[in-house]
């Protein structure tokens, strides 16, 4: 039975009690011990899982919270003769509590209805038959087959057919993708209109929607700054306001000549008014909502804490390749020295034969025939230099300057705009292949958004000055840092933290493959085209999963928009808890009436925190 469920049959219970007791009392004129025993029964119905929630409580030494001042408020009226209004005090509260157990609960179902990318079955292929089976028992090569408007049940690559997906759930984006043998599936991806058959890649565990699920799931166990507060607030107030209610019970009377009773109630009355419900429930709601509203939108934040941080930042710092440009490289000139442009592609495509970098995946696709890997051999990748490798027997380098200039090569070196793969054969300069990247085409649009709002955009890239300041002169950039070692990134990083004032946030934005480390090292690491990338959803803070950093304006706006939400539910009720306050001292309210206006001020709240949910997608 759910926590919504419990609530409604203790408030269900109680208030049949209550309502019997005010009858009975009143047709009999019952008063005195009796009247209080009726009372009491309705009393202890409603209130006995806040006495027990308080008793846990006060075993982990945290018995200083909102409960405290209901139990004291209406254990005080109870005692003072007050009995319908203590058991009504209650009964309100309660309500309250099962406004917002029903607020969060509404609110994780509707992140769950957004992004619930979990398949229900699959389709498992055994020789010429098929068998429904749950995604949690495929294993790994396994033939699933996919029919139209059925969602994919794990990742997956094809092996036959050809078709187009739906990816909006994973990556909010509404083109569908199309894919044919050899492609990969991602879990929780819809297949729109071919039949697929594909060899399972991961365990249901181990793919895209169930990460994706988990992270969403978990975000808001990461708590954020105003979260705390929150807490922090409620520790600290909680003994203020008890003591205000003591003096208002001790001075008075000592001032004034009104009942000894009169002022106990006003005591009790403060108590109850200045419980924080409001406060304390639509503070997380708003988070729930954000963090909900950019998952739908494409953007996974893991924790309310780095919402809160998104806000924060001044300065993002860039990687170039496969970040602010597509990292997808073809083949511009082939500049050879002493032998033929179809030699020296061919000795290149073989020494860089065995890389997976996306310089070496151009240089084979240009090279364009079979690759006889027997003609490699000893192999040596060296990281921020290139490759080192035996081919027909010659010993062969294959990378940039810093390879040439490590080896003593004479070399030309290329003032023209790309990437340049530098070749030495036996010790002597070979020429060299210039590559060439294409800028992001939404790249340029996060860049006038940033600009237009003063933050900083620094750009960070292994690759030659002359490549990087290409990009960045086209894109605006004017802080620029090229030829980067990895190692050099982590410490250019450190630099830009320690020249940070206090207050400002660093980001790192990066392809969450090659780039773990520094984004583990910034403030908040963004990484682009997480989708299926394990790297990027262990080592990143924000997760894009498109290969848009346009997206990062959203992931703003809606950090932004929960923070103000947020700004505007503490101010809202911490203002009305003061009114109420004193109100309740000069006598202008009942404890009835503060637990109503208290509910009124938690549904404002509450309302001001959903619509976070909805929040809108906008350009610049």
């Amino acid at each position: 039975m759910n926590q919504v469920k419990k609530k409604e049959i203790e408030i269900g219970a109680g208030l049949l009690l209550y309502v019997t007791a005010w009858a009975v009392t009143s047709h009999w004129h019952i008063e005195g011990v009796w009247e209080t025993v009726l009372f009491l029964l309705a009393y202890a119905v409603l209130s006995a899982t806040t006495y027990l929630e308080q008793i846990r409580k006060i075993k982990q030494r945290q018995f200083l919270n909102e409960n405290l001042l209901m139990i004291i408020a209406t254990a005080g009226a109870f005692l003072v003769g007050r009995h319908k209004e203590a058991v009504a005090a209650m009964l309100f509260y309660q309500v309250g509590r099962l406004v917002e157990e029903f607020s969060l609960s509404r609110t994780k179902k509707s992140i769950a209805k957004f992004i619930d990318i979990r398949p229900e079955y699959a389709n498992l292929k055994v020789g010429n038959t098929e068998k429904i089976v749950p995604p949690q028992e495929l294993l790994l090569g396994q033939i699933i087959l996919l029919r139209p408007g059925e969602k994919i049940p794990v990742d997956a690559v094809v092996t036959s057919g050809a078709s187009s997906v739906d990816l909006k759930a994973l990556t909010g984006e509404s083109e569908p993708k199309a894919v044919r043998t050899g492609d990969r599936l991602y879990s929780g991806s819809i297949n729109l209109n071919g039949v697929l058959e594909a060899r399972v890649v991961k365990l249901y565990n181990e793919s895209t929607a169930a990460k994706i699920m988990h992270l969403v799931e978990s975000a808001n166990e990461k708590k954020s700054e105003s979260v705390h507060f929150a807490d922090k607030f409620t520790k600290y107030y909680t003994p203020i306001v008890i003591l205000i209610a003591l003096l208002t019970v001790i001075l008075p009377p000592m001032m004034f000549v009104e009942a000894k009773d009169e002022w106990i109630y006003r005591g009790l009355i403060i108590l109850v008014a200045a419980y924080p419900c409001g406060l304390m429930v639509s503070i997380p709601l708003a988070f729930l909502g954000g963090i909900g509203s950019a998952a739908k939108q494409g953007v996974l934040i893991k924790g309310g804490i780095f919402l809160e941080k998104l806000t924060q930042v001044d300065t993002f710092v860039f990687d170039k390749t496969g970040t602010l440009t597509e990292g997808v490289f073809h083949v511009k000139e082939i500049m050879p020295h002493e032998m033929e442009k179809d030699e020296l592609l061919e000795i290149a495509a073989l020494t860089e034969s065995y890389s997976k970098h996306p310089v070496a995946v151009s240089l084979q696709k240009a090279y364009g025939k079979e690759v006889y890997r027997a003609r490699v051999t000893d192999i040596e990748e060296q990281p921020g230099y290139g490759v080192r490798a035996l081919v027909d027997g010659r010993e062969v380098y294959a990378g940039n300057t810093r390879l040439m200039n490590r080896q003593g090569v004479f070399y030309q070196p290329v003032t023209e705009s790309g990437t340049a793969v530098y070749v030495a054969v036996d010790g002597k300069y070979a020429g060299y292949i210039l590559i060439a990247d294409k800028i992001r085409s939404d790249a340029g649009r996060l860049m006038k958004w940033m600009r237009r709002r003063n933050l900083s955009a620094v750009m960070l890239t292994g690759d030659n000055e002359q490549a990087a300041e290409d990009v960045a002169g086209e894109l605006g950039i004017d802080s620029v840092y090229a030829e980067l070692m990895p190692e050099d990134k982590v410490s250019l990083l450190e630099e830009f933290r320690e020249d940070q004032m206090e207050g400002e946030m660093l980001a790192f934005v990066g392809d969450g493959i090659n780039d773990a480390p520094v984004l583990a090292l910034a403030d908040i690491g963004i990484a682009m085209g997480g989708l299926g990338a394990d790297a990027a959803l262990e080592a990143a803070d924000v997760i894009l999963m498109e290969d848009e950093p346009s997206r990062i304006i959203n992931a703003v706006r809606i950090a932004k928009a929960t923070l103000r939400s947020v700004k505007q539910n503490m101010v809202f009720a911490i203002g009305m808890k003061a009114i109420l306050v004193v109100m309740g001292f000069f006598g202008f309210v009942t404890m009835q009436n503060a637990i109503i206006a208290d509910m009124v001020v938690m549904l404002i709240n509450i309302l001001n925190s959903f619509w976070m949910l909805q929040y809108p997608e906008h350009g610049v």
